[in-house]
This record gives structure tokens, sequence and C-alpha cells, in this order.
């Protein structure tokens, strides 16, 4: 690493972006870690992290194709709220045109299990999957894009805006991750190959 130039990033500050103490349904686990999908639309993943920034938190919403782990729908809002969450399953949704069935799989926050979410994945014929109870292993593929972002962009400066670190999210997910990021989990290819 020393030789390549190549640095630990350690993380900043920590914030809970689960709130699973909630009176919503929760649904099973169907994903089960399988995190494997042999074309696209079969399964997708969603969560939701943070930026710290000068203006204060600034949340990011990703749904990501496990096919191609392409980020297909994001949304940023400075309030962690289920219309963050919908605004990126909207996106998703208008990007891809899921087929029936396609299982949408997330963590057991109130955003997902909101009315609203749940609506709009019913109305869309989604299998929905929910993470066990505290178990970031069962949503590993979006914790590392999470992880991902956050190495390569996140923590490499300070934001002084919301808007500053929304512009920097838009250029890092369309201009290079999505395009030309290579992946372990694709032989190293980038998502534009599937």
């Amino acid at each position: 690493m020393r030789e390549n130039g190549i640095r630990v990033e350690r993380s900043k500050k920590y914030k809970v972006t689960t709130d699973s103490n909630h009176a919503f349904n929760i649904a099973p686990n169907l994903l089960n870690r399988d995190f494997h999908a042999s074309a696209p639309n079969q399964k997708w993943a969603g969560d939701i992290s943070y930026v710290w920034t000068r203006e204060g938190w600034l949340y990011l919403a990703v749904i990501l194709d496990l096919h191609s782990r392409r980020v297909i729908g994001w949304a940023v809002s400075n309030r962690m709220k289920r219309d963050l969450a919908i605004r990126a399953l909207k996106m998703a949704i208008a990007l891809r045109q899921p087929p029936q069935g396609c299982i949408h799989h997330t963590d057991r926050g109130s955003q997902y299990c909101s009315h609203d979410y749940q609506k709009i994945l019913r109305q869309h014929g989604f299998h929905v999957s929910m993470s066990g109870k505290g178990n970031c292993y069962d949503n590993s593929a979006v914790e590392t894009f999470l992880k991902t972002i956050k190495a390569e962009l996140i923590w490499r400066r300070s934001w002084q805006t919301r808007r500053e670190a929304e512009v920097a999210i838009f250029k890092y997910i369309n201009g290079f991750y999505n395009p030309r990021r290579r992946h372990s989990a694709l032989g190293w290819k980038s998502p534009v190959a599937f």
C-alpha cells in the first residue's frame, strides 16, 4: 500500500440510520444472503447512510441491482424520512421498469416498513424481503457500496454544504461507480458490462 500511495481512510462521525423500533409489519428475509442474480431486475437491495457537512447531516438512500451492482436509484435529503427512501425507489422503478416478482431487500427501518413505501412495492409486484434484526450481513451488498463511497469519496475531504456533497455524490455514482468502477463480485468487471 505504501509503495502505491494507498492509505487507510478512517471513519469520522457515526449516525444511527435504522429505526427498527416501530409498529409496522416486518417482511421475511427472502434474500437469505444470496446476493447473486443471473439477470437484471431479479434482486434489488437498498439502504440509507449519511454524510457529515458543516451545515449538518446529509442522508443518502440507494437502491442497487444485485446482478450488476449498479446504483439504479438514489436520493439525498437533510432529513431521514420515508420520502427519502421513496424517491430512491421511484427513480429505480422509472429507470428499470422491473417485472413482477423482483425481490426488493432492505433492513427493517421505519422508512422501508412504512405504509407508503410498502404500497409502492405492492403496486409494482415486488416480493418484499428484510434483513434480520440488527444484522448488517443480511444486506452486505449495499453496506459494501456505502463503505466504498465513503472510503473513495466522502471521508477524503470536509464538506462545507449539503449541496456540495450532493453534487460530488452525483458525479461519483454517474461518472465513476456505475460506468467504470470494477467489482470483485463481478469478476473485476465494471457494471457497464452487465
